[in-house]
């Protein structure tokens, strides 16, 4: 037989687009149309609907970046319809390839009632099935004209990233406004013919079954009347009724399908648009809830829900009902899908605490599955505080994105630094916007790398960021592969019953042990640097409220803030979510962002101070409050009292130039250029620097990657650098124990404090940058005279080892990683810690010298500032300030107190009497990360900790108020199936393994 193969599918091909889908709506006719564009930011719908508008004709251009417009559409059914199903069909200039990236819509009737969304693959809205003819039609659109920032052409600078830049200019042209004939028969062919077309092309092309389709795709094409399409459906539907009556094979993949719409909660749209998209979503999928009864739609980030029920009430009672019927779920239990690298120990835990109690709150639904799709890799901390939070799954699909390694599982355990394993899962259609194309399914077979000893996988499915969600087409296109051969079989299901199938099928999956690094997007740890230090401070300034807030409540009677507390939290929590703190958002996010980051500050700095003020009483001794988890100066953790006088500190001329600092501990030459050539830890006579180098050496390299620029840094960044050793100044500082530096390069400049504080084993270095150069990348290198093999960095609850050399892809491919507040490095007996106050980014790298000792040289780069110009053309132009500590000497325990000093500076004020702790440790090894008031409000204390050198560890914790009962607990503050804690009077006996997470709850007496 002769092959014609590609005949038949060309023809395929072609009448679908030109014949059969133009006939779905085979008659129709135009809507009167009418629009108020909506002066500034968005108004109440109320609003909305009562405007007056004026006529607007398609074709018209319409939407001013970041606008709203409220059109008004009317129109009366033919009466020659009667009978017929009849839509309107309502296209606001969509572009169909770019779901969720640019014009959307929420359709309401007059009486205010939201109908559902209007997006490039949903553009209808149902009138009548069937009609009786004469009816007359009125909605209202809430159409928001949001510019398109990723275009064709991406990652090209744009100024439309911010409503303040983005000029007047209408973005779109109104397409078709429309009721039209909704032709079932002819749609339902369309997707019978999409899906064998599909899936014939996924076949091999000498396979029976691919030639079985051909034929009857071929017999159903000579079956339509391209002259009369709607009058020939029905008979061109029966040759393909047989071969989609073909069931599975026994051995098909099983994919469980879970109507999904991944939303951002910013990214290139702000925070006040993604309320409208999640409302918009929600509108579309209860709509398609109460049509489909096979559907299933999961929803995660609970901020989202807490949107819809504050702006869309009246959306929010459709979710409660599909809710309750089990058809719309609650998935992942965090607040927002937040990066896990850069958020610290206790926010990653609160994201579980706040997100899981909504859900508990709203639903009395508890989530079992952390659902993280589009998180940038994640950090090893991360599963036993799943597990501490009451869930024990994750889902996610961004690892599919690394650029060097392809990830061994599908399905596996994942073991965090504790020793925690949690059940994963990556989907292998490799995308959380499945559509449920014949080719997504197909490469999710093949894809999968358990088979043999799995076979179930999920499929996320449905347009995200304002895409619509799951669509009509989708869930037909689902029931014609749930048993069909050739293909996996497909049903919908929530992720709880996909995880109890795959865990059931797969009781002993292979285990990762350590972070989930992507390797991508690794330029995330360091761009919009102020976005980053909002949130570190955030997350210590929230400690100190709920310390001494906790303390003046237990000791004074001070009313604990737990509302402000709470909200603030929330708050703090959003901007984690994972465009956001990674800094790949459009300016106006970022703009947002630093005022939102001052205002937390301002009224947690009057928390703390009216706090502090309860405990110190009237007085004019000088009291110094100790939020960190360790003494210093005399002063206990979590308490306030006098500080011990500090030692000395000389500064001296170098010979050469510049100056020396000492302070007995520690000697430190700065030579003319500013550049620190010598750390001498006078103890240990130990020279830190490694030789012929020098440190606090500021580097600049060219930063253009080959795409996503905000996100990525490619390896060859590296090829070029330029060191900046010129000075402008260079003179002691008036305090008697610093010198300051000042240079100048393109069009920015950098100053810079040296200061050595008495009595302490660490160089501080206060950076500030005025920063004025674009595609630029600035680091800070610690050349150390070092032979390591792995250094420590700190991640939530602990810190983890990474290999300093490249001996495998994997090694190398970690060419820019996170750290939270320190990286150690250590020889058995000696190290060196670099702690940072508000930075992420950093590299190490090694080499052996090949002249004088032949010693190693491992240099530790901090990253500090990037300019990448898409998606905020000034990405962190300005003045920026950073706080680095150079720390010789250094062990672990030494990087871990240094790095909570750096970040938790003493306050200090005057007072009558010293304050005793709340708590006490006896152990530096046991770091407390909170100290609180119960969020029940029964004045409960709730202390939690974890070990945090990396070894086994005996303590006390003894409370200092009178206690009744104590109890272990998860974090939120339930009790746990942890053993009973040992407790004698107000004191508490912990053996904890290395990293183990405790959460305590103190009943006071």
């Amino acid at each position: 037989m002769h092959d014609d193969r590609s005949l038949v599918e060309a023809r395929l091909r072609r009448v679908l687009d030109e014949r059969i889908r133009p006939a779905v709506y085979p008659e129709s006719v135009p809507l009167d149309v009418a629009v108020w564009h909506a002066p500034g930011e968005p108004v109440p719908v109320a609003e909305g609907l009562a405007a007056e508008p004026e006529p607007i004709a398609v074709g018209a251009r319409w939407g001013a970046p970041w606008g709203t417009s409220w059109f008004r559409v009317t129109g009366t059914v033919p009466g020659e319809w009667a009978g017929r199903t009849v839509e309107a069909v309502l296209d606001l200039g969509f572009d169909e390839n770019m779901p969720g990236f640019q014009c959307e819509g929420l359709v309401y009737r007059p009486d205010g009632t939201p109908v559902k969304g209007l997006n490039p693959r949903n553009q209808w809205v149902r009138v009548g099935a069937p009609v009786a003819g004469g009816e007359e039609v009125r909605l209202h659109v809430e159409a928001a004209s949001n510019p398109v920032i990723l275009d064709y052409h991406p990652f090209r600078p744009t100024w439309l990233g911010d409503k303040d830049t983005a000029g007047h200019e209408p973005q779109y042209t109104l397409t078709r406004m429309d009721l039209a004939v909704f032709d079932e028969t002819v749609w339902q062919l369309v997707v019978d013919l999409e899906v064998l077309g599909e899936l014939m092309a996924e076949l091999p092309a000498d396979a029976q079954r691919r030639y079985e389709i051909l034929r009857a795709v071929e017999r159903a094409l000579d079956a339509v009347d391209l002259q009369d399409v709607n009058g020939t459906a029905e008979r061109a539907r029966a040759p393909l009724a047989e071969v989609l009556a073909v069931p599975a094979a026994p051995s098909a993949h099983r994919i469980s399908a879970v109507g999904h719409a991944h939303i951002d909660s910013a990214w290139l749209w702000p925070l006040r648009e993604t309320v409208r998209k999640v409302a918009r979503t929600t509108a579309n999928m209860t709509a398609l809830i109460e049509d489909e009864p096979d559907f299933v739609f999961a929803m995660s980030q609970a901020q989202q829900w807490a949107w819809v029920k504050e702006h869309r009430p009246e959306v929010w009672a459709r979710v409660k009902k599909a809710v309750a019927q089990g058809r719309f779920v609650p998935a992942g239990g965090m607040w927002v899908e937040s990066d896990t690298n850069m958020p610290g120990s206790e926010a990653m835990a609160r994201q579980f605490v706040h997100g899981k109690r909504f859900f508990l709150d709203e639903f009395g639904i508890e989530n079992d599955e952390a659902w993280l799709p589009d998180t940038f890799g994640f950090a090893a901390g991360l599963p036993q505080i799943i597990r501490a939070a009451g869930s024990t799954r994750l889902l996610t699909q961004k690892i599919s994105w690394s650029q060097t390694n392809r990830f061994p599982h599908h399905t596996f355990q994942w073991e965090g630094i504790d020793g925690t394993r949690i059940f994963t899962h990556f989907p292998p259609v490799d995308t959380y916007n499945c559509s449920m194309k014949g080719s997504e399914l197909a490469h999710a077979a093949r894809n999968f790398k358990d088979k043999g000893r799995a076979r179930h996988s999920l499929a996320p499915t449905g347009w995200g960021d304002g895409g619509g969600g799951t669509t009509r087409e989708m869930v037909a296109k689902a029931a014609r592969v749930r048993d069909l051969e050739g293909s996996p079989r497909v049903v919908w299901e929530t992720p709880a019953d996909f995880f109890t199938r795959a865990e059931a099928e797969y009781p002993e999956p292979p285990v990762w042990v350590g972070e989930l690094y992507l390797e991508l997007h690794r330029a995330t740890l360091t761009s919009q640097a102020k976005t980053k230090q909002g949130n570190r401070r955030s997350e210590h300034l929230l400690r100190e409220a709920e310390l001494w807030a906790a303390t003046a409540a237990v000791r004074t009677g001070f009313p604990y803030p737990y509302e402000d507390l709470d909200r603030i939290w929330k708050t703090v929590l959003l901007h984690q979510f994972h465009d956001i703190l990674p800094g790949s958002s459009i300016a106006w996010v970022h703009r947002e962002a630093r005022a939102t980051y001052r205002r937390i500050a301002a009224e947690l700095d009057g928390i703390i101070e009216a706090a502090q003020r309860a405990l110190a009483g009237d007085g004019d001794r000088t009291l110094s409050f100790n939020a960190a988890p360790h003494s210093r100066g005399g002063v206990p953790a979590g308490g306030a009292g006098q500080e011990q006088p500090p030692g000395e500190v000389t500064v001296t001329d170098r010979p050469g130039g510049g100056h020396v600092l000492a302070n007995g501990l520690l000697r430190i030459e700065i030579d003319a250029r500013g550049l620190v050539v010598s750390a001498h830890d006078l103890d240990a006579d130990r020279e830190t620097v490694a030789p012929g180098t020098a440190a606090n050496l500021l580097q600049l390299h060219p930063d253009f990657p080959n795409m996503w620029d905000a996100w990525d840094v490619d390896s060859f960044y590296r090829n070029a650098v330029t060191d900046l050793t010129d000075t402008d100044e260079l003179t002691p500082g008036e305090d008697g124990r610093s010198v300051r530096v000042v240079r100048s390069f393109g069009s920015s400049k950098v100053t810079q404090v040296l200061s050595l504080p008495p009595g302490e084993r660490r160089l501080l270095i206060d950076t500030e940058v005025d920063w004025h150069e674009t595609e630029k990348f600035l680091k800070l290198a610690f050349p150390l005279d070092l032979h390591a093999e792995r250094y420590a960095s700190e991640t939530q609850f602990g810190h983890f080892h990474r290999p300093t050399h490249t001996n495998t892809s994997w090694e190398w491919a970690k060419f820019e990683a996170c750290n939270h507040r320190f990286v150690q490095l250590e020889e058995p007996g000696w190290g060196v810690a670099i702690v940072n106050d508000s930075t992420y980014g950093h590299d190490v790298t090694r080499s052996v010298r090949t002249d004088g000792d032949r010693g190693t040289t491992t240099t530790v780069r901090v990253s500090l500032l990037r300019a990448p110009r898409f998606p905020d053309p000034e990405t962190d132009q300005g003045i920026h300030r950073f706080r680095h500590a150079l720390v010789p000497g250094a062990g672990i325990a030494d990087a871990v107190r240094e790095g909570w000093r750096i970040n938790l500076p003493e306050r200090r004020i005057a007072g009558a009497h010293d304050v005793a702790p709340l708590v006490t440790v006896d152990s530096d090894a046991v770091v407390v990360t909170a100290v609180k008031l119960a969020d029940d409000g029964s004045g409960d204390v709730v202390v939690r900790l974890h070990e945090a050198h990396g070894g086994r560890a005996r303590a006390t914790l003894t409370a200092g108020f009178a206690t009744a009962e104590v109890t272990a607990t998860d974090l939120l503050e339930r009790p746990s199936d942890a053993p009973a804690p040992d407790r004698a009077g107000a004191a508490v006996a912990l053996r904890l393994r290395p990293f183990e997470l405790v959460t305590l709850r103190f009943r006071r007496a």
